[in-house]
């Protein structure tokens, strides 16, 4: 699903679901009104993916659904990234002292509640109707039908909830690309010579009248910059996923015992002062003179971890981060409501969320 070509295929759903949070964001400056706009990255990315796993978008930009939604996927990343009592004293985990596995329950069950409407709803398709649809639920749903699989509704409610492509959908991906689109815009509202540059390098690139397009990314440095700048300063898993020792082994003079669960502490590595001069400052400058990314291969900026396990949504964000952010700048001017200057404080969790969501009034320039 992640694959080059089948992100270049497509290329015209983005746009699209771009297109929308556009349109959606010139309704609220026409009202002079304030957007969420961590819920409104959210709304455009989560139905990114529910139109590509589904074939449907799932929620709209102000609805109750939408809230809800959001806050179950929000419990769900906090309940994970609390610290569990019972993970240091097995004998307590049938105890569950601090209700961690019941609180998971609760918010699990609504996850695979959604999905399993969604599923339903295939199910009761005509023959004719079931030919439009070319996504990853259809070929799970003819691989249940097949009889070289035994592969059963339940399986595939769980495959969506578990695998770690799916897996983007219902947490990942619309948790941590809406954080980091949010914080993005927190540092450039904090630093107005910021924005003011990365609407230079837009105007002066694709012009006035143009709309952002996944072509013009690689023309974007300043843009490419402050993105990653976002992603060192605001990494949105600072533990990663955790791994797991398969043997004893040694690091850096330490023996690691087989067994042990192991958490690679990358929001430390990305404010090493060491490693970075001035760590806890938004420039995106010091991207601009070298060749360092978030791909994997430096290891000085891993917020989509590497190697074998790194995030499989990653080609899918780096394209969404870019277009949704650019659109953002290149088409609006943003103020923070009554002129204040926005909250920088971070919440703790499996992602690092803004204490204090960020809402700001776009002003239509093109």
């Amino acid at each position: 699903m992640f694959s080059a070509r089948r992100l270049d295929d497509g290329a015209g759903n983005r746009r699209e679901k771009v297109s929308r949070l556009v349109d959606y964001l010139r309704e609220c400056s026409a009202k002079g009104r304030a957007v969420d706009l961590g819920q409104a990255a959210f709304v455009t990315t989560f139905n990114l993916l529910s139109a590509t796993f589904f074939s449907v978008d799932l929620i709209g930009f102000e609805s109750d659904a939408t809230q809800q939604l959001k806050e179950t996927i929000k419990g769900v990343t906090k309940v994970l990234g609390a610290p569990n009592v019972a993970d240091f004293f097995p004998i307590l985990k049938r105890l569950d002292p601090q209700r961690i596995k019941k609180r998971l329950e609760f918010y699990f069950g609504g996850l695979l509640g959604v999905l399993g409407g969604i599923i339903d709803e295939r199910m009761k398709s005509t023959p004719k109707e079931l030919e439009t649809k070319n996504d990853l639920l259809a070929a799970l749903l003819d691989l249940m039908d097949g009889s070289e699989y035994d592969l059963t509704y339940k399986d595939i409610q769980h495959l969506f909830m578990l695998d770690n492509g799916a897996r983007d959908v219902t947490k990942g991906g619309s948790d941590s690309t809406q954080s980091t689109v949010e914080w993005a815009m927190t540092e450039l509202l904090a630093n107005p010579d910021k924005m003011r540059n990365a609407k230079n390098e837009l105007t002066s690139v694709i012009g006035e009248k143009n709309q952002v397009e996944e072509s013009d990314i690689s023309r974007l440095p300043y843009l490419q910059a402050l993105i990653k700048e976002t992603l060192r300063l605001h990494i949105p898993g600072p533990f990663l996923v955790p791994r797991r020792a398969d043997r004893d082994i040694e690091i850096g003079g330490y023996i690691i015992p087989q067994h042990s669960q192991i958490f690679i502490n990358a929001w430390a590595i990305a404010r090493d002062s060491s490693i970075w001069p001035n760590p806890t400052s938004f420039e995106p400058e010091r991207f601009l003179n070298n060749n360092i990314g978030f791909k994997g291969q430096d290891f000085e900026l891993i917020p989509f971890g590497s190697g074998r396990r790194i995030c499989p949504g990653l080609p899918l964000a780096d394209r969404m981060l870019s277009l949704m952010l650019g659109s953002m700048l290149h088409n609006f001017e943003w103020e923070m409501e009554g002129g204040m200057r926005p909250d920088t404080t971070d919440e703790f969790g499996m992602a690092l969320h803004k204490a204090v969501p960020l809402k700001a009034i776009p002003l239509y320039c093109n």
